[in-house]
């Protein structure tokens, strides 16, 4: 195996052992194991152990969803069409992985994480816009990508905690969010009228602390 297929195996292997483990080196030394490769292998494809592994995570997940659109009929779609089925393509190769994404939130959600942790989702959301073929360079860049982030957030947060059949809560949140937005963008401009937009975006926070709530048995 080459470096990003020893990687590859390495964090399908350590994701079951999260739910047990965490993102520890325990974990990661365990799927060493049940990959076949020695830990000195391991440290070589991973030196910063489990860390490694956890920016690896959505790595791994964005060149799914992107290798997953490529496959899809989207000639037909409008923009928010293409951008709710890349990001529920992405949260599809997750779908196996759910706890272990749970578990990688928290993980990510510790304060000296923070900055990698915008690292990450700012790497997503640009991939998602690559994807679905927005090559924008002006301002509409940056305020494309600002919207995003938030929404998508929001949307992997009650993806989390939706038992609907099909994820189908998920589905109608995140249509009924690209919508809010794109309606309010048509009638705002400039810088206050972009923060005006921001404000309408989901709060990601709320569903943190649903899912907060849910973690630790409270209703």
């Amino acid at each position: 195996m080459d470096s990003i297929e020893l990687k590859d195996a390495l964090l399908v292997a350590t994701l079951p052992n999260v739910l047990f483990d965490g993102w520890t080196d325990h974990a990661l030394r365990g799927a060493a194991q049940t990959v076949g490769v020695s830990a000195e292998e391991a440290r070589r494809a991973c030196p910063g152990g489990v860390s490694d592994l956890a920016v690896w995570f959505s790595d791994w997940a964005d060149r799914r969803m992107i290798a997953r659109y490529a496959a899809e009929n989207t000639s037909h779609l409008g923009r928010n069409q293409r951008v709710a089925l890349a990001i529920r393509l992405r949260l599809e190769v997750l779908s196996e992985y759910r706890e272990a994404v749970r578990s990688w939130l928290f993980w990510m959600a510790l304060p000296h994480h923070a900055p990698l942790a915008a690292k990450q989702l700012s790497q997503t959301v640009d991939e998602i816009w690559q994807t679905v073929g927005d090559g924008a360079a002006d301002f509409s860049y940056y305020t494309k990508r600002a919207v995003l982030a938030p929404i998508y957030t929001a949307t992997l947060l009650h993806w989390l905690g939706d038992e609907a059949e099909g994820r189908a809560s998920t589905w109608s949140f995140l249509d009924r969010s690209l919508a809010m937005v794109t309606r309010a963008g048509q009638s705002v401009a400039g810088v206050g009228g972009f923060r005006k937009l921001l404000g309408l975006v989901p709060s990601p926070l709320r569903f943190a602390r649903q899912l907060r709530r849910r973690v630790h048995g409270r209703a």
